[in-house]
């Protein structure tokens, strides 16, 4: 064969594969589209090197991390893992990209670290073992990093790490804790911790690189004022010692700026009605503003010498992630649960699109508004479009619990669309978002209060002729898997059947099984551990009320997931086998959750088809 006849063979073999992909996406239904579709985060960018970059993509079909040369365009592959990878760190310099190298999901690892342009992996923190991480912060001098970690056996550790040296420990603490920065000059660190022991609430704490403390911040006032502080950002110039902080002392989240040298607190005092979080402007003469408030978001200009707020236009929607640029430009990622996420400037056009199919949209979202037990709460609903209740309808509940859902695009709640049903989306007590009272308020009484507000906005669907009280689902994952399975026995007659994804299901097994900082938050939720305060942990434990369940119940889980583990789901399912409550129960070789986009399909598929083989005998 010649060499043009071979090219001719091999552009007809490439024109034959691609008229097959494209036959076949044309034949996959929208839902599944949504999770192929080619996705990409918003790309974190290096301090003294601008042009290069890192982000999160899910083209190759597992979420993996991705560099990004600006200059010439070029974009590589970083991570090629099974199970995927979306921990990384891209260095001020630009040259180095550190990754978390755990096993299977399970979250317990060591950092490693690769070349900007290519190469080995090599150990990032050698003398370190492996552990949860607690945080980690780069060193504009290549050489330098402030690494946390997190053990059973030591709680929390933080180092600094240099190369060629041994790894020094600069801070030590049985209870949760993390790294929040380093100064520009590499002269403070930044930690967020609780050793007043409430997880909840962090306190700050700067120390200099050998660990000698410099300053402290704390408004929890020895656990008798629960407000939380958090760490956004040392001011991006050499010598200067403000670090911006986010604080919640007028009753829910506000950046201020605190100079650590001289203690002085500069109170922005916005006057935006929800959470407010802020960056740095790379010259350190503004501040990158996101709102968020009643389930969407805006963005804003905020300069430190005239105090002026400049509105940054965006679509109605939800800013899921921000930063400056140092031409001032500002880049975002944004969606809207009618349209998937895109990732914008306010330079002009999209920043990144993804080659590939490009994913079907859904239908807005509508806002509802209930009373309940603590207050009104606020719903998200989406139904398909031209039609009437009622619907079946499913309750859609959000992990967490410190966490809302938001008028952003969602692949799960669109699957559900597409297949005729209402989506209801409860931002219950617990929920970020509505100030701090609204998220503190299920302390102790953990998963009922929730609950009870789940309950409420129930009464509301079937009340308002949306929902068909017959067939009801209950579904989520994480937190809203446990609110699943905890709400199928204290609300037995109120769901027709239960899908719940990696959750809680015997809260005494989970506590033991579980991470640190979760056995931390738990005992700040509940008061205590499970042999201080038994009553409250059997009070909230789904499998306290397993023999009351009644309706079929599907679970997955993820076999290596260290926030809900295994165990604790299998002493569940043994008792619902004992009474033969009708169950199917998927296990997968993963931790919490999956980053491979195969298996989430397989998983949407199997909760739908669960769905249908139990509801489709009933007619409203």
């Amino acid at each position: 064969m010649t060499e043009s006849n071979a090219s001719d063979a091999r552009d007809q073999r490439d024109q034959h594969e691609q008229a097959v992909q494209e036959g076949q996406q044309e034949r996959m239904p929208d839902w599944e589209k949504r999770f192929r579709a080619p996705r990409v985060s918003l790309p974190d960018w290096a301090e003294d090197a601008p042009d290069r970059s890192l982000f999160v993509s899910n083209a190759t079909g597992t979420y993996e991390l991705y560099a990004w040369d600006r200059s010439t365009g070029d974009q590589r592959q970083v991570t090629d893992r099974p199970n995927g990878t979306t921990d990384g760190v891209l260095s001020p310099d630009g040259a180095w990209i550190w990754w978390f190298d755990d096993k299977d999901g399970d979250e317990f690892g060591v950092w490693r670290r690769q070349p900007f342009t290519g190469g080995e992996d090599e150990p990032a923190a050698a003398g370190l073992e492996a552990s949860y991480p607690a945080g980690l912060a780069l060193a504009r001098d290549g050489r330098t990093a402030v690494v946390g970690r997190s053990t059973d056996e030591d709680g929390t550790t933080i180092h600094l790490v240099r190369a060629g040296e041994d790894p020094v420990e600069i801070y030590r603490h049985r209870e949760s804790a993390g790294v929040g920065d380093l100064a520009h000059d590499g002269s403070l660190i930044a930690v967020e911790h609780t050793e007043h022991g409430d997880a909840m609430h962090s306190a700050l704490r700067v120390l200099r690189p050998d660990g000698t403390p410099v300053a402290d911040l704390d408004d929890t006032e020895g656990g008798t004022r629960e407000l939380g502080l958090e760490v956004l950002g040392f001011a991006p110039v050499d010598g200067d010692t403000r670090l911006l902080i986010g604080h919640q002392r007028r009753g829910r989240w506000e950046p201020l700026v605190w100079d650590v040298a001289s203690g002085d607190e500069t109170d922005l005092a916005l006057e935006l009605p929800g959470d407010v979080s802020a960056e740095w402007y790379p010259d350190g003469t503004g501040l990158l503003i996101v709102h968020g408030f009643e389930a969407r978001s805006e963005l804003f200009r905020y300069d430190l010498a005239s105090r002026a707020l400049t509105e940054i236009p965006t679509p109605p929607g939800t800013v899921s992630g921000a930063t400056a640029r140092p031409d001032s430009s500002v880049e975002y990622l944004w969606s809207s649960a009618a349209e998937p996420s895109a990732l914008r400037s306010t330079a002009g056009g999209v920043v990144l699109d993804p080659p590939g199919m490009k994913s079907p949209g859904s239908v807005p979202v509508e806002d509802v508004w209930v009373e309940g037990p603590g207050g009104r709460i606020h719903a998200l609903v989406q139904k398909p479009k031209g039609t009437t209740g009622p619907l079946p309808t499913v309750f859609d509940i959000h992990g967490g619990p410190t966490w809302h859902d938001n008028d952003s695009f969602a692949a799960g709640p669109a699957a559900w669309v597409d297949h005729g049903y209402a989506v209801v989306r409860v931002n219950y007590r617990g929920s970020t978002g509505y100030g701090r009272a609204w998220t503190d308020a299920l302390k102790h009484r953990v998963g009922l209060i929730e609950l009870e507000d789940i309950a409420a906005v129930r009464e509301w669907a079937v009340s308002s002729g949306l929902a068909d009280p017959d067939r009801i689902v209950l579904t989520g994952g994480s937190w809203g898997g446990y609110l699943t399975l905890l709400g199928l026995g204290v609300q037995p007659d109120a769901w027709t059947l239960g899908i719940a994804a990696v959750p809680v299901a015997d809260y005494v097994t989970a506590y033991h099984d579980e991470m640190e900082a979760l056995k931390a938050m738990d005992r700040t939720l509940l008061g205590g551990t499970p042999e201080e305060v038994p009553d409250r942990f059997e009070a909230s434990s789904p499998i306290t009320y397993v023999d009351q369940v009644k309706a079929p119940v599907y679970i997955s889980a993820g076999v290596n997931d260290p926030r809900c583990p295994i165990r604790q789901i299998e002493n569940y399912v043994k008792r619902l086998e004992k009474q033969g409550s009708v169950h199917e129960v998927y296990r997968y070789d993963a931790g919490h959750g999956s980053l491979v986009v195969d298996e989430r399909i397989k998983q949407v598929r199997l909760e739908l088809e669960f769905a249908e083989r139990h509801l489709r005998n009933i007619r409203p």
